[in-house]
C-alpha cells in the first residue's frame, strides 16, 4: 500500500502559522479585553446590556442581522473600496451573496451555541467550558465549518460557476488546501471561542460578531499584501 505524503499538509500548516500567527494573536488579544471589560469594568455594563438585551429581544433574528454586517457588510465594502474584486467579479451578485450567507451562517452558530447549552449546560466551569471548545473546533468547524466556507469562497472565486468550482475541488484541495485551511481555523478560533463561552448566553453572538470581522478584515489585508 502507498504511503500517504504529508510534507504538501506540513508545509501548508507550517505556511498557515506564520500568515495567522500575529493577527491571531491580536484577535485573541481583543477577544480577552472585550471579556475583561464585561467581568471587571463596571462601566462597560450599559453598553453589554444594550447588546445582551437586544440579542434576548429578537433571537435569531438578531444573530441574522448583526452577522450580516459584522461578517458581510463590513468585509464587502473593504475589500469594494480597496478594489480586491477581480474586474470580471459580479459585484452585485457578491455583495448580496455576502449579506445573505452570513445571515444564514450567524442563525446556524446561534442554534449551534443553544444546541452546546443543551448539550454541556451553561455553567462556566473549565469542564463545560472545554468541552464546548473541543465540540466546536474538532467536531462543528473541522467537519462542517471551515470546509463548507472553504467551498463557498472558492464558488465565489470561480465567479459562482460550478463547474470550474468543481475542478477546483481537486485531490490538492482536500489533502492540502482543505487541511490548511482547517489548521489555520484553529490557530485562531480555539482561544477566541474559549473567550465566546466564557460570556452569557446573549452576548455569545455578539462576541462571536466582533472577532469575525476583525479576522475577514485581517485575512482580506493579508490576501491582498501577498497579492502585490
Amino acid at each position: 500500500m502507498k504511503k500517504m505524503n504529508f510534507q504538501p499538509i506540513k508545509f501548508a500548516a507550517i505556511s498557515a502559522l506564520k500568515q495567522n500567527l500575529k493577527p491571531g494573536l491580536v484577535l485573541q488579544t481583543f477577544a480577552g479585553i472585550i471579556v475583561a471589560l464585561y467581568f471587571f469594568v463596571p462601566a462597560a455594563k450599559p453598553i453589554f446590556d444594550l447588546f445582551g438585551n437586544l440579542k434576548q429581544q429578537h433571537g435569531w433574528l438578531y444573530s441574522a442581522v448583526s452577522t450580516s454586517i459584522f461578517g458581510g457588510l463590513i468585509p464587502f465594502i473593504y475589500l469594494y473600496v480597496s478594489r480586491s474584486f477581480k474586474p470580471d467579479q459580479p459585484i452585485r451578485i457578491v455583495f448580496w451573496f455576502y449579506v445573505i450567507y452570513w445571515a444564514l451562517k450567524g442563525i446556524e452558530v446561534d442554534y449551534f451555541y443553544q444546541f452546546q447549552s443543551v448539550l454541556f449546560g451553561s455553567e462556566t466551569d473549565f469542564k463545560t467550558l472545554a468541552t464546548k471548545v473541543l465540540f466546536d473546533q474538532f467536531v462543528y468547524s473541522a467537519l462542517w465549518a471551515a470546509p463548507s466556507i472553504s467551498i463557498i469562497y472558492l464558488w465565489i472565486e470561480n465567479n459562482f460557476n460550478w463547474q470550474a468550482t468543481r475542478k477546483g475541488m481537486d485531490k490538492q484541495f482536500f489533502t492540502v488546501t482543505l487541511p490548511a485551511n482547517i489548521i489555520s481555523n484553529w490557530l485562531v478560533w480555539l482561544p477566541a471561542v474559549s473567550f465566546i463561552y466564557c460570556m452569557p448566553s446573549n452576548l455569545q453572538i455578539p462576541l462571536f460578531d466582533l472577532v469575525l470581522c476583525f479576522w475577514v478584515l485581517i485575512l482580506a489585508v493579508l490576501n491582498k499584501k501577498q497579492s502585490k
